[in-house]
């Protein structure tokens, strides 16, 4: 029995996944690598842009089409295009999906295979789930078949929901207010993740920075951080991140714990969003131009080399030129390490799609969108161009064309020739050549000897 899941959207939607992953193989289902192949069939889904929910409904529609040809076969929806309320609309526009499941909740397509089972079938697979939760000590994630060992770097989700309603967002009514783990459940995941293998992880959440805010007298993400670090220390965990981070919850306290840190690595996501205070405010991001500015100048004057990464949106209702331009000259400004573009477009339930007109021509947000990507380009490039003959620590990831790629603390990726089993190891690479999205580098010519690459294909 086999399943396979088509995941879009934010690396939130990676992390549910994999645990609905992770269930399903507890219950003895195995990865498919192509859809025809599989006996379940599960889109997870983004309704941040409409581009992607129109390729969620897209898959559907493909899926749909093999189950025509093989009525036994089970779909499943997961995701924001659920959401936490009932999709009564949903189930009627899609009448052949058997399950749907909200954000970051598997159980309903447990539940719905558990039901089509025997007595004995399911106590059969309850005791295979016991013998591979035994085999992990205290962890509580096991990862599919397919991961086990190979995976370097994974997500661990710490907050669900949004409480910050951005007029722009629709997340908080689609994933629900905010809900942190607790402290035990994260310890728990991350443990796991580390015996299996996994070098990297990154915190999640929707705003990480609150994290612990719903919780009275509970920890903050800076704790977290500091208790994370231990378990990484305990366990050969090599790298810690974590995204993505709001302006107004940036706190010096948060700030010193990646400063001090080690195993933290100096790599920030802080969107901004827009350059221009009134687009901010009709955004109700909670802050003004001058006040990201100056937050980018604390973080890099607290954190030695740290990389700053933004996301910004073009096109919000009402940017005019002369709003646009803001945008551009603080970007143009500020150098930061990457921006995350997007062109707005409206989604229901949110504020602005309810009060404001959607009134920027698509071709002039494309315009845009453009404009700030050759700058960005430019920027980028000038960055990078200052490792140009550095040695760089890289945590390799996987192979790629011929080549290792692995990422710096900084979150750069670079690229590598060496015969060398490299895969999960930390690797020194001199910096050869740059440019604004990647760099290629080498080996040291004094260096340790790398295990043979047969010992990874063994």
């Amino acid at each position: 029995m086999r399943y396979f899941i088509q995941t879009f959207g934010c690396q939130m939607n990676e992390a549910d996944s994999q645990l609905l992953a992770s269930e399903l193989e507890k219950m003895g289902y195995h990865a498919a690598v192509k859809a025809e192949d599989a006996d379940i069939l599960l889109v997870n889904t983004c309704v941040v842009r409409q581009q992607a929910e129109d390729k969620a409904f897209n898959r559907l529609n493909e899926f749909h089409r093999l189950k025509k040809d093989h009525p036994e076969k089970v779909i499943g929806v997961m995701g924001c295009l659920v959401g936490v309320r009932d999709p009564l609309a949903l189930r009627k526009r899609l009448p052949y999906v058997d399950v749907f499941m909200p954000p970051s909740d598997p159980d309903p397509m447990v539940s719905f295979l558990y039901s089509r089972l025997d007595e004995a079938e399911v106590m059969t697979l309850e005791a295979q789930a016991r013998r591979r939760q035994d085999a992990l000590q205290d962890g509580e994630l096991i990862l599919p078949d397919h991961e086990q060992g190979s995976l370097v770097s994974a997500h661990v989700p710490v907050v669900y929901g949004c409480s910050h309603a951005c007029s722009f967002c629709v997340i908080p009514f689609r994933r629900g207010i905010e809900r942190s783990r607790s402290v035990g459940e994260i310890v728990a995941h991350v443990r796991s993740l580390a015996q299996q293998g996994v070098k990297e992880i990154t915190l999640l959440g929707q705003i990480v920075d609150r994290y612990g805010k719903d919780i009275d007298g509970g920890p903050d993400l800076a704790d977290l951080l500091r208790i994370t670090h231990q378990v990484a220390e305990e366990t050969g965990l090599e790298r810690i991140r974590f995204l993505t981070s709001h302006p107004n919850w940036m706190t010096d306290k948060l700030l010193d714990a990646v400063a001090e840190l080690p195993r933290i690595m100096p790599h920030i996501e802080v969107p901004v969003q827009a350059g221009d205070d009134d687009v901010l405010r009709r955004m109700k991001r909670g802050y003004t131009a001058s006040q990201y500015r100056a937050l980018v100048e604390k973080i890099r004057r607290r954190i030695p080399g740290v990389a700053v990464h933004t996301d910004i949106i073009v096109g919000f209702p009402g940017e005019t030129e002369a709003q646009f331009q803001h945008t551009y000259d603080l970007l143009a400004e500020l150098k930061l390490d990457k921006a995350h573009l997007a062109r707005y477009s409206p989604r229901p339930h949110t504020l602005s799609a309810r009060t404001m007109p959607d009134d920027v021509p698509d071709e002039e947000k494309r315009r845009r969108h453009q404009a700030l990507e050759e700058l960005q380009a430019r920027v980028v490039a000038e960055i990078n161009s200052q490792y140009l003959g550095q040695t760089v620590s890289v945590l390799v990831e996987e192979q790629h064309k011929g080549k290792w790629r692995g990422r710096t603390p900084q979150n750069k990726l670079v690229f590598f020739e060496d015969a060398g089993a490299w895969k999960g190891k930390l690797a020194d690479i001199e910096i050869t050549w740059t440019g604004p999205w990647s760099m290629q580098g080498r080996l040291p010519e004094t260096r340790p000897e790398a295990p043979p690459l047969a010992v990874v294909a063994g």
